[in-house]
């Protein structure tokens, strides 16, 4: 049953590989396709990179059943959900709580569909019992009422979805839980919430209320419909990991990785852990200050509010004469502009400590790879830092060479609009290879 379903999906890849492949306008490159929308919606990471981009990589390297492919950067999980459409499989490590929870469930099509819908539809039942007769109990701890962003969700909508977990607490059944989990992490993020993304997560207009049950159980309905139509191909091994991505030495079972596709953060002043903030609260993977700071520290210091005095990534780069000259010039153009705020005075640092971290993390993962093994980094270039430009495609590629990878080229991937500069940045796909 598995082969013959491999047999169909490989022969509609072949007969539609010209038009996966082709060229896409600036515009498109980024965005998630329609026929793509299977899985990869049910909750996705606003800033990740699209399956067509990892099908090109594995087409490209040519990655077989046989093989497997890692994501060390594995967020929502991209590339973990293509490589199983696929057949191929794959491991995704993940630091943050909530996106490795994601790619997990994302990964996981062995529960009953209808199953799911009976479970959903007697929760819903109970929630909005509980909405009409205003008897919603359970509320956000105040520590962790303390880290959400002020006015990202309204009182009303927040009612609800305390509702509906309430009534999964008292009647649902524990196998549907991490899904149903995840349909309302996408329903608080999209229906519920008064968040806009644009450069960073902020507040746009404030809803007084919102139709969190209904959504619920649409998303719940998306899910049952991607399940059944994929549910052969629930046996392809996938593994998530939350773990440091700096951190794999002995981690990974020497030798066993044939190809990586992955996109690490970029250096800039996004706090990736706003992004996923609200659902993160809510659904109960941060619950107050002190576990979202140890959060930030297993994170690659990629901003400078995951910058601490002990960091000491940038050791791993001390003999980057670039990357030293590159946080000078970013410090005397804070000198230069009299700019004295404490994130101001740690964009040199941000610099420093990024690249090394990225530097340990490539070379913890030497010894996991497989002689002849691909590499595709999608990473993108950043003006930031006082207009000062990083050619982050560029360093990292030097960088592994210096560990050992060869370097194939650096593939444009799209350019995007700086609000620093208002001048496009490249975004690139650093294509390295491991000689073993």
């Amino acid at each position: 049953m598995i082969q013959s379903f491999l047999n169909t999906e490989r022969a509609q890849t072949v007969k539609s590989i010209a038009a996966r492949l082709a060229p896409r306008t600036n515009g498109e490159a980024n965005k998630l396709s329609v026929e793509d929308r299977s899985v990869h919606d049910w909750y996705r990471f606003v800033l990740s990179f699209p399956p067509h981009l990892v099908r090109t990589y594995l087409s490209r390297f040519g990655v077989t059943e046989r093989q497997r492919v890692l994501d060390p950067f594995c967020g929502t999980g991209t590339t973990i959900v293509e490589c199983k459409k696929l057949g191929i499989p794959s491991l995704g490590i993940e630091a943050h709580p909530m996106t490795a929870f994601a790619s997990r469930v994302k990964s996981d099509w062995t529960i009953d569909p209808a199953g799911l819908g009976n479970d959903a539809r007697r929760v819903a039942e109970i929630a909005e019992q509980k909405i009409k007769n205003g008897k919603v109990e359970f509320e956000l701890p105040p520590d962790a009422e303390k880290i959400l962003l002020r006015d990202s969700i309204s009182p009303k909508p927040l009612k609800k979805a305390l509702a509906i977990l309430a009534a999964m607490d008292e009647a649902g059944d524990p196998e549907f839980r991490e899904h149903e989990l995840l349909a309302l992490a996408k329903t608080l993020v999209f229906t519920a919430s008064n968040l806009n993304f644009g450069p960073e997560v902020g507040v746009g207009k404030i809803k007084s209320d919102a139709a969190v049950v209904l959504s619920w159980l649409e998303n719940i309905r998306i899910m049952r419909q991607d399940i059944s139509k994929l549910k052969d191909m629930a046996v392809i091994t996938s593994q998530i990991s939350q773990d440091d991505s700096r951190e794999m030495v002995n981690k990974l079972e020497p030798m066993s990785i044939n190809a990586v596709i992955t996109s690490p953060p970029y250096p800039n002043e996004k706090d990736y852990t706003r992004t996923t903030r609200l659902e993160s609260v809510i659904l109960g993977f941060i619950n107050n200050r002190k576990e979202l700071q140890n959060l930030k520290r297993k994170l690659i210091r990629s901003n400078t509010r995951n910058i601490y005095k002990d960091d000491s990534d940038a050791a791993h780069i001390d003999n980057f004469p670039e990357i030293s000259m590159l946080a000078n010039k970013i410090e005397a153009r804070r000198v230069e502009l009299k700019k004295t705020s404490g994130f101001e005075r740690l964009y040199a640092s941000v610099t420093r400590q990024y690249f090394g971290g990225m530097a340990r993390h490539m070379a913890s993962l030497r010894q996991a790879l497989a002689p002849g093994a691909c590499l595709a980094y999608v990473v993108g270039d950043q003006a930031s830092f006082f207009r000062i430009m990083i050619r982050t495609g560029e360093l990292l590629s030097q960088i592994a060479v210096s560990l050992g990878y060869e370097l194939i080229g650096i593939d444009l991937f799209r350019t995007r609009l700086s609000t620093a500069t208002r001048s496009q940045l490249r975004e690139e796909i650093v294509v390295l290879r491991w000689p073993g």
